[in-house]
């Protein structure tokens, strides 16, 4: 039976408010510091890019008191309509879109712009969530399987066409939601493998893959066979079905990265291949994170004393490589600190989607967590060097309004759901 709340903060959970507060405090401090100047320094000046993004913080203390307020039957009773007007926004890009960057990715609104792409996460999370709810549904069935990848991959495909294909890449950590959920552990390793062959193969050449991966195969059925007693026959097909795929496969990655990739991307590939060192080109932003995450050394040169920062030598250091801020004023310490308090924030965000009642409330805890943890390893590898840059921004960091609500909307929805799951959903 169904109890009331006494007020809109009954239930919920101050351990992952007060981790929330703590990456928006610092993430503002970080948004001062790489756009601090002598000419402008006043906290409120809303001409800066910090006046701006506390003018943001702000209001999303109101969107949250708004998220608190729905009643949490709501983000289950309406996320397929929710999901519904994202794809809508999505593709209306492309007729009322403004171009930023070579990308149509935002709405021009006069006194500020609005990247659909980032409200499109919770919405695609609240549609699998609900899908993955029905009492009826099974992931180990094909049929229901197609279903929960057209939820994933409809907005990562919009997103793609604009060009955003960073922005798209994050749809793919909710794969692990779908594993949470049983969809069959083959996939995971099915997607990890192509990646890995697609890189090898990127890095060392058709031949020299082709024949390692058909070696180890081999071994492999070698050990089946002999050790477990299995017959070849009943087997014989599924192994040369195999054997041509993953040939095939290999075979692709050559045509794929140079007629479906484009230049910019080729170029930051043979970067991190090491078949490019152009440091002054294509390579000149990860080179400088780099050289500023170095300089900050083990405890950092100081808050507002980053030489690096301060003569913008880093490039977008305020949206996508804003980690390398931190590193050169907080330095390994500061850097450290950060990746700590992330890593206990997904997990907190775990643990209570855990104790959920609901397939729903679990689901999209899975599904944010999946998300927050994807953004933050990628941003981080990209800005240190480890991946490719492609445009992925640190959550609660980066400079951005639509990023900002974006995120905060992801969690504080999750946030009312756990403060719920001891009423009647």
């Amino acid at each position: 039976m169904r109890t009331q709340q006494n007020n809109i903060f009954s239930g919920i959970d101050f351990t992952l408010i007060l981790l929330y507060l703590f990456l928006v405090i610092f993430g503002w401090m970080t948004i001062y510091a790489a756009s601090y100047s002598e000419e402008h320094f006043q906290l409120f000046d809303f001409s800066t890019k910090y006046g701006k993004q506390m003018m943001w913080i702000v209001l999303s203390f109101i969107l949250i008191i708004f998220i608190l307020f729905i009643d949490a039957k709501f983000y289950e009773k309406f996320s397929s309509l929710i999901y519904l007007i994202s794809l809508l926004t999505l593709v209306g890009l492309f007729v009322f879109g403004k171009k930023i960057n070579g990308a149509t990715s935002w709405y021009d609104l006069g006194i500020t712009s609005l990247q659909p792409s980032e409200f499109a996460k919770f919405a695609t999370v609240l549609a699998l969530s609900k899908l993955l709810s029905d009492r009826q549904y099974d992931l180990s069935n094909i049929k229901n399987q197609i279903k929960a990848f057209v939820i994933i991959f409809l907005p990562a495909i919009f997103i793609t066409l604009q060009p955003d294909p960073g922005s798209a890449l994050v749809y793919a950590a909710l794969f692990f939601v779908l594993y949470r959920e049983g969809l069959p552990v083959y996939y995971i390793v099915i997607g990890a493998s192509s990646i890995v062959l697609f890189i090898l193969t990127l890095a060392f050449g058709f031949n020299l893959i082709l024949l390692s991966t058909y070696v180890l195969i081999s071994l492999f059925i070698l050990y089946i066979l002999f050790y477990r007693k299995i017959s070849l026959k009943f087997y014989i097909l599924k192994i040369v079905s195999l054997y041509t795929i993953i040939g095939l496969f290999i075979f692709s990655v050559d045509y794929v990265y140079n007629h479906l990739f484009e230049q910019r991307h080729r170029d930051r590939f043979n970067i991190l291949l090491g078949k490019n060192t152009d440091i002054k080109g294509v390579g000149y932003n990860t080179n400088q994170s780099v050289l500023a995450i170095k300089s900050g050394g083990f405890s950092g040169k100081g808050y507002l004393q980053g030489d690096r920062t301060q003569g913008n030598f880093v490039p977008e250091h305020e949206t996508d490589y804003i980690f390398s801020t931190i590193g050169e004023e907080w330095g390994f310490l500061g850097t450290s600190l950060l990746v700590i308090v992330f890593t206990l924030f997904v997990l907190r965000i775990i643990q209570l989607a855990e104790r959920q009642k609901t397939t729903f409330s679990r689901a999209y805890g899975y599904g944010i967590a999946a998300l927050f943890f994807f953004h933050y390893l990628i941003n981080i590898g990209m800005v240190i060097g480890l991946f490719p840059t492609i445009g992925i921004p640190l959550p609660f960091f980066s400079y951005g309004g639509s990023g900002l609500w974006g995120f905060t909307i992801l969690l504080f929805i999750f946030i009312k759901l756990d403060a719920s799951k001891s009423y009647e959903l």
